[in-house]
C-alpha cells in the first residue's frame, strides 16, 4: 500500500526524493523500470537525471547555461561511453610504448575518438584525481594525454590570434598563450593574468592621485597626449611596480624558462626583458600611455614618443628598460646597454607577432642549452612547435625539428613530411634531407619488427650476486639520497668514459659489482653501486615525475611493478616482498592488480652519482 501511495505524490515531491545523494545512477535506472509513472517521472530533459549528471560530473557544469533545456540521459550515457574507451586507451598505451623515451603522436587517436572534447578531458582529470597511491601508471599516462589534447587547442586558439588584424593583436594574450602552450597543465587563462594587471593599474592610479591630485587619470580618461601628464603615468608606473611591489630583472638566473612565462613573471615578480616589457607596455596602455615595442639585439626595450604626430627619427623617442627598473634612455644611451652601435633599424617599433617570435625564440635557445634530458627536449618540442606555428616556413627551424624528432625517435611520418617542406622551400638541403629520409626510413622499416625485451631472472647464475630488486625504496650511504630502483645489471654497463669519470674504480668492487637504475627524490635519475645501496629505514614515497612509467602503486613500504616492468623482472617481486617483511617486520599488501607503464632508456639517463 506504502509503494502505491508513493505513485500519487506529486511529481515535484517524486523528483526530490529521487534526487536523494544516495541514489545512484543504477538505482534510478530500477527505478525508472518499475512502471509508466516513475519511467515518467526520470525522463532525460527531467530533474532527476539532471542531478545524477550533476552530481557525477560536477566540472562540467561550466559548459551548460543554467536552466537549460537538456537531454540529461544522453549526456550522462555518451559521458559514460566516452569515459570507458579514454582509460581503455589509456591503459593499452603502456604495453605499446613501454620502450619509447619521448613518445611522439601516440595519444593521435585519442582525438580520433569523435567524442566531445571536454568530455575526454574530464574523464583525464578524473583519473588523475583518484586515489594518489594507485593506478600510477594511468595517471601517468593520463597526464601525457591531457598534456597533449591541450596543447592541440592552444595551437588553434595561436593561429586564430594571428589571423587577427595586426592593430587588434594584443602583446600580453600572444604571452598567455605562449605561457598556455609550454605550461598546458598549469591554470593560466588571459581571464586571469587580465585581473592581476587590473590591481597593478588600480594600485598605479592610486599612486598617481597621491602624487598629482590634479592628473585627469582620476577623472577615468583614457588617454592623454600630454607629454607631462603622460610622464607623471610613467613615475608612478615605476614607483608601484620596482620600489612599492619590488619586480626585477632576474640577472641571476637569467635563462631559467619561467622568466618568459608571463604567469610566473607575475607570480615572482621577475623576468627577462621581453617579459618585464610586455607587462610593461600592457600596464601603460590601460593606463592612457602609448608605449611601442623595439627589438633591440641582446636587450629588449620600448620605446615612447615625445612628438604630438608621427615620427620615425629615433631620436624623438624616448626608450624605457622595462628590465632595468623603467629606466628612461636616450638613442646613445641604449648603445651602451651592449656594448656596441647599431644601425637606426634597430630602435623601429615591431608587431605584436615579430614580439612573440623573439619570445618563442629565447626560450628555443634556452632548449638548446638544455642538459639533454627530457625536460630540455620537451621545451625545445613546445618552443620549435610555437615557433612554427608562427613562422612556418623557416627552414633553419623545420630542419631543428626533424633532426630532434629523428633523434629522439619519434614520429618517423612527419619527420619525412617536414623534410618534405624543406626540400621544397629550399632544394640546397638536399644532403641534410637524404640523409635524414634514408635513416628515417630505416627508423620505419624497424619499428615494423619490434625487438623482444630482454628479461632479467633472479634465478640465472649470473645474476645471483643481485641482492636488491625493482620497487624498494633505497638510500645513498654517500650521498643521501632517497630513490626507488626500477631496473639492474650483474655489473656496471657503463662506458669506460663514464666509469672513469664517475670514478668507479676508487669503490671497494668497482665496477664488477651489481648496478641499479633508480629514480631519486629530486627529479633525476641515476646508476647506483650496490655497495653504495641500502634499504631505506623509513619508507617514503618518491615524488619523481616518471614513477607511473615503472609502477602501479605505492604500498606503504614499497613501489608495486606494474605489468611491464614485471615482464622484464619476473622474479623480483617476491623479492621485494621477501625482503619488506625482513626489514620492516610486517606483511605488506600483495603485488594483485597491477597497471601497466613504459621505461626510460639508459642512455637518456641523467646518471651521475654511483
Amino acid at each position: 500500500m506504502a509503494d502505491l501511495i508513493v505513485l500519487y505524490l506529486p511529481t515535484e515531491l517524486l523528483e526530490h526524493i529521487l534526487c536523494f545523494p544516495v541514489l545512484k545512477h543504477v538505482d534510478i535506472c530500477n527505478v525508472s523500470c518499475c512502471c509508466k509513472r516513475l519511467h515518467d517521472v526520470c525522463h532525460g530533459r527531467g530533474k532527476v537525471w539532471g542531478h545524477q549528471y550533476k552530481l557525477r560530473w560536477p566540472r562540467l557544469q561550466r559548459f551548460y547555461r543554467q536552466n537549460e533545456s537538456c537531454d540529461w540521459l544522453r549526456e550522462y550515457k555518451t559521458r559514460h561511453r566516452v569515459g570507458i574507451q579514454i582509460r581503455r586507451t589509456v591503459e593499452s598505451i603502456s604495453k605499446r610504448f613501454f620502450t619509447e623515451v619521448v613518445l611522439g603522436d601516440s595519444f593521435a587517436e585519442i582525438e580520433s575518438l569523435g567524442m566531445p572534447e571536454h568530455f575526454c578531458e574530464d574523464e583525464l582529470l578524473f583519473i588523475l584525481n583518484s586515489d594518489k597511491r594507485k593506478s600510477l601508471t594511468l595517471k601517468y599516462y593520463a597526464k601525457k594525454i591531457l598534456y597533449f589534447l591541450r596543447q592541440q587547442n592552444i595551437l588553434k586558439s595561436l593561429k586564430n590570434f594571428l589571423e587577427q588584424p595586426t592593430e587588434q593583436q594584443s602583446a600580453l594574450e600572444g604571452a598567455v598563450l605562449v605561457d598556455q602552450y609550454c605550461n598546458p597543465l598549469a591554470d593560466v587563462t588571459l581571464d586571469s593574468i587580465s585581473a592581476q594587471l587590473d590591481e597593478i593599474t588600480e594600485k598605479v592610479k592610486k599612486m598617481l592621485r597621491i602624487k598629482n591630485p590634479s592628473h585627469p587619470i582620476s577623472q577615468n580618461l583614457k588617454r592623454t597626449f600630454d607629454f607631462e601628464l603622460q610622464r607623471q603615468v610613467i613615475c608612478a608606473l615605476n614607483s608601484v611596480l620596482y620600489e612599492q611591489l619590488q619586480y626585477k630583472g632576474n640577472e641571476c638566473d637569467y635563462y631559467n624558462p619561467l622568466n618568459s612565462y608571463i604567469h610566473q613573471v607575475l607570480l615572482r615578480r621577475t623576468g627577462i626583458p621581453i617579459s618585464l616589457s610586455v607587462l610593461y607596455m600592457t600596464l601603460a596602455q590601460r593606463l592612457g600611455v602609448q608605449l611601442e615595442p623595439v627589438n633591440f639585439p641582446n636587450h629588449f626595450l620600448l620605446r615612447w614618443c615625445q612628438k604630438p604626430t608621427g615620427t620615425e627619427d629615433i631620436y624623438d623617442f624616448v626608450y624605457i628598460d622595462a628590465f632595468g627598473k623603467g629606466k628612461q634612455l636616450t638613442a646613445k644611451e641604449c648603445e651602451y646597454l651592449i656594448g656596441h652601435q647599431v644601425t637606426a633599424d634597430y630602435y623601429s617599433a615591431i608587431s605584436t607577432t615579430e614580439v612573440l617570435l623573439r619570445m618563442v625564440g629565447n626560450l628555443l635557445n634556452i632548449g638548446k642549452r638544455g642538459e639533454g634530458n627530457e625536460k630540455s627536449y620537451q621545451l625545445l618540442r613546445d618552443s620549435l612547435d610555437l615557433y612554427l606555428t608562427i613562422n612556418p616556413d623557416n627552414v633553419q627551424y623545420l630542419l631543428l625539428q626533424a633532426r630532434l624528432y629523428f633523434h629522439l625517435g619519434i614520429w618517423p611520418e612527419k619527420v619525412l613530411d617536414i623534410l618534405q617542406h624543406i626540400q621544397a622551400l629550399d632544394p640546397s638541403q638536399h644532403g641534410a634531407v637524404g640523409y635524414l629520409v634514408q635513416h628515417t626510413l630505416e627508423h620505419i622499416q624497424h619499428k615494423k619488427h619490434p625487438v623482444t625485451p630482454e628479461v632479467k631472472r633472479r634465478s640465472a647464475p649470473e645474476h645471483l650476486e643481485v641482492q636488491y630488486s625493482v620497487g624498494l625504496i633505497m638510500k645513498h650511504k654517500r650521498s643521501g639520497y632517497n630513490c626507488v630502483i626500477y631496473g639492474w645489471d650483474p655489473k656496471c654497463t657503463m662506458s669506460p668514459e663514464w666509469i672513469s669519470t664517475m670514478r668507479v674504480h676508487q669503490l671497494s668492487n668497482g665496477a664488477n659489482q651489481p648496478f641499479y637504475n633508480v629514480l631519486v627524490q629530486d627529479g633525476t635519475c641515476r646508476y647506483a653501486a650496490q655497495e653504495n645501496l641500502e634499504p631505506h629505514s623509513a619508507p617514503l614515497e618518491i615524488g619523481h615525475p616518471e614513477v607511473g612509467r615503472y609502477f602501479s602503486e605505492f604500498a606503504d613500504t614499497y613501489y608495486v611493478a606494474n605489468e611491464e616492468l614485471q615482464t622484464r623482472y619476473p622474479e623480483d617481486m617476491d623479492e621485494t616482498l621477501c625482503t619488506v617483511r625482513e626489514f620492516y617486520h610486517r606483511l605488506t599488501p600483495s603485488a594483485g592488480n597491477q597497471e601497466e607503464a613504459p621505461t626510460t632508456d639508459q642512455n637518456n639517463q641523467q646518471a651521475m652519482s654511483m
